[in-house]
């Protein structure tokens, strides 16, 4: 078998495209398996601007392993054999989005939703490391077998002037291909990304995603006459908990008031007789305490996440 750098030793192949070949190798230091990118330079380009190339695609490699975040796939180095770059980046096991939409359809609302605000963070990461991605596609999204969600594609052009709503606009072209129901707030959000200017910021995008992932109706940003109308306040609203979940009903956003006294000493006399009445009763029978249901046992409605149990993809070249 081939190895690179004195070190990667190749064992098969992953994926392969017009600009390389990913292939799954053992790093023989570690003895940990690694994907190893293969650049190739196009056919019939002239020597030395491969070797432009190529720096550039080293260049974009060390800048990509500036990025830490957990939805980005981590690029553990850069080996050279014969003069071209080889990209090593952490193997992630399961399947790309793409495979996943091909094999099963769309994605349900929350789950599309999840997929969408852990691909934002990861973009928002790079950004922020001044790697942007210029355009995340769904081939560039691997749906780990432990339920990560992981960006793959940075460092093709290291520096690039890419606008930040570029991200926001591939997050809408992505949630509009990923789910199978783009009504309500997740619909809200794609049409929002897909018009002319993203009309949304990136923090609004994510919340939004984040609630809509996680079941709970969005709340209305603070002091806009959305949340003025969906949310009724009075001078003795509780705040407890601002931001954690839905916005409360009237009902419940209603003032708590003291109860009444009597209701209250009535309503304890007669539990007082009740509670009384049932041990005495319990005592004339002489049965002993009594043995109420087993424990039950607790188990996960969690739906299973598309694609789980798939093989093993990394970044596609």
């Amino acid at each position: 078998m081939t190895v690179i750098a004195g070190r990667y030793r190749l064992l098969d192949v992953l994926a392969e495209g017009t600009t390389g070949t990913v292939w799954r190798a053992l790093d023989e230091t570690d003895r940990h398996e690694v994907a190893l990118k293969e650049f190739r330079a196009p056919a019939g380009l002239p020597a030395d601007e491969a070797l432009l190339l190529y720096a550039r695609r080293e260049r974009g490699a060390r800048a990509a392993a500036r990025i830490s975040h957990p939805s980005v796939v981590r690029v553990l180095g850069v080996a050279t054999e014969d003069g071209r770059p080889w990209v090593v980046t952490e193997l992630v096991r399961g399947l790309t989005l793409a495979e996943t939409l091909d094999a099963a359809g769309p994605l349900p609302a929350r789950e599309a939703a999840r997929v969408g605000a852990e691909v934002l963070a990861g973009l928002r990461a790079a950004r922020e490391a001044g790697v942007p991605h210029r355009g995340v596609r769904p081939e560039q999204v691997l749906l780990a077998n432990d339920g990560r969600v992981v960006v793959t594609g940075f460092g093709g052009a290291p520096g690039d002037a890419a606008d930040p709503e570029s991200d926001l606009r591939s997050l809408g072209a992505l949630l509009d291909a990923a789910a199978d129901d783009r009504s309500g707030p997740l619909g809200a959000v794609v049409d929002a990304l897909t018009g002319e200017e993203p009309g949304m910021t990136a923090d609004q995008v994510e919340r939004e995603l984040r609630r809509t992932a996680g079941g709970g109706a969005p709340r209305p940003e603070p002091g806009t006459a959305a949340e003025a109308s969906a949310r009724p306040r009075t001078a003795g609203d509780d705040d407890a908990g601002a931001g954690t979940g839905p916005a409360p009903s009237p009902r419940t956003g209603r003032r708590r008031t003291a109860p009444r006294r009597g209701p209250v000493l009535a309503a304890g006399i007669v539990g007082a007789l009740l509670i009384a009445g049932a041990w005495t009763y319990q005592v004339v029978r002489d049965d002993g305490p009594g043995t109420g249901p087993e424990p039950g046992g607790v188990t996960s409605t969690a739906p299973a996440r598309p694609g789980a149990g798939g093989g093993t993809v990394t970044p596609r070249p």
